[in-house]
C-alpha cells in the first residue's frame, strides 16, 4: 500500500505552522514522500508545540544546527528571519527557501521544475530559491506557446491574492470585511489601505513592503524562467493587490507574430499542467481551482481591435503551486 512505502530518509520543514508550511505537509505527505517530515520552529513562540504529522503527535523542534543537519533537505517556509538564521548557520543540508529570503544569499538559484528545462542543473551548494507562483503560471503559458508561434509581446495583469502576505495579509483582509459591515475602523498593518471590497494598485504608505517590490520580483523571476527554456519575451506585468483569500488570476494579452487563432492556441497549451477550458465551457476561476496541482485556462478570445493578439484568462492555488516546485526539488535532492 502508498502508506507502507519505505521512508528511507528525513526533510526537515522550518515553519510548518504558516499558510505555505501548511501546504507543504499536505503535498509532501498525498504525494507519497519516501521521507520522514520533520517539523521545525520558525520562531521561539513554536518551539514545543504538539502538532500532528501522518495521523501522529510530532512535536516541533528549535531552529539550530543540530536539527537542520540532521536532515537530508530543509524547506524554508517560516518567517523570513527564521530563514536568515538557517542561512548562518552554515549547514551542508540542501535548503528549499519559498519565503524569498533567500535570495540574499550568494549561492541562490531560482528554481520552478514545472516549467525548467531537461537536463537543468544547479551547483551542489545552491540555497533552492522557488519562483513566485505568478511568474510560474506565466511562464507555463509562454513557454507552450512561443516556440510554435512565435510572439511579438505580452501584457499581464496579475490579481494577487492577500494570501500571498501570509496569514497576517489573510487575518486583515478578514477583519476588514467584518468591521466594514459593522461600521468600525480597519486594522491597516499589512497593506495600510481598504482592501476589503477594493482592488490596490499600491499599498499606503505605512504599509511594510510596497506592492511595486512584489510586482519587480514576478518580473525578475519571470525573466529568469524564460531565459533557462523558451527565451519568449518578457510580459509588461500590472500587479493588482485583489481582495480575495487564496488564488492567482492572471488577464493576459498576446500578439503573435502570426496569430494563430483561438482554438490553436487552447491544442497548443492544452497540456499535463495546463487545464483548457473551451468553447462554451464556463472559465477557470480561482474556488474552482483551489487545491489543484499546474493552472487551468480559458475565455481565448481574439482581440476584436487588434488581428495579431489574443486575450487568455489563467487561474492557479498559488500555495499549491509554490508547494508543488518546493516538493519536487525536494525528490531531486534525495
Amino acid at each position: 500500500m502508498a502508506d507502507r512505502i519505505p521512508k528511507t530518509g528525513t526533510v526537515a520543514l522550518v515553519g510548518s505552522e504558516s499558510l505555505i508550511g501548511r501546504e507543504i505537509r499536505d503535498v509532501f505527505e498525498t504525494s507519497h514522500f519516501p521521507a520522514r517530515l520533520s517539523l521545525i520552529a520558525s520562531g521561539a513562540d513554536e518551539t514545543g508545540v504538539l502538532t500532528e504529522q501522518e495521523g501522529e503527535p510530532t512535536v516541533v523542534v528549535p531552529l539550530d544546527a543540530l536539527a537542520l543537519g540532521a536532515a537530508d533537505a530543509v524547506f524554508l517556509a517560516g518567517s523570513a528571519d527564521s530563514t536568515r538564521t538557517a542561512l548562518e548557520l552554515g549547514i551542508d543540508t540542501p535548503l528549499i527557501d519559498v519565503t524569498y529570503a533567500g535570495e540574499e544569499s550568494p549561492r541562490a538559484r531560482l528554481r520552478a521544475p514545472m516549467v525548467e528545462p531537461a537536463g537543468h542543473s544547479v551547483p551542489p551548494d545552491t540555497v533552492h530559491v522557488i519562483a513566485s507562483p505568478a511568474s510560474i503560471v506565466l511562464t507555463l503559458i509562454l513557454n507552450r506557446l512561443h516556440p510554435r508561434h512565435p510572439i511579438a509581446r505580452v501584457v499581464a495583469h496579475v490579481f494577487e491574492p492577500a494570501s500571498e502576505r501570509g496569514k497576517p495579509g489573510l487575518d486583515e483582509l478578514q477583519q476588514q470585511t467584518v468591521n466594514l459591515l459593522s461600521f468600525k475602523g480597519q486594522p491597516k498593518a499589512i497593506f495600510d489601505a481598504q482592501l476589503a471590497f477594493n482592488l490596490l494598485a499600491r499599498f499606503g504608505e505605512e504599509a511594510p513592503e510596497p506592492l511595486e517590490d512584489f510586482e519587480l520580483r514576478t518580473e525578475r523571476h519571470m525573466a529568469t524562467l524564460l531565459s533557462a527554456a523558451s527565451r519568449a519575451p518578457i510580459p509588461s506585468i500590472r500587479l493588482i493587490q485583489a481582495p480575495v483569500f487564496h488564488g492567482h488570476t492572471i488577464s493576459l494579452w498576446v500578439e503573435f507574430e502570426e496569430n494563430p487563432g483561438a482554438t490553436e492556441v487552447e491544442r497548443v497549451l492544452k497540456s499535463e499542467l495546463i487545464d483548457v477550458r473551451s468553447g462554451d465551457e464556463e472559465p477557470p476561476h480561482i474556488v474552482g481551482v483551489t487545491g489543484q496541482d499546474g493552472i487551468a485556462v480559458g475565455a481565448v478570445t481574439l482581440d476584436r481591435n487588434h488581428p495579431q493578439a489574443c486575450w487568455i484568462w489563467a487561474v492557479a492555488d498559488n500555495l499549491r503551486l509554490t508547494a508543488s516546485n518546493a516538493v519536487a526539488v525536494a525528490r531531486e535532492l534525495l
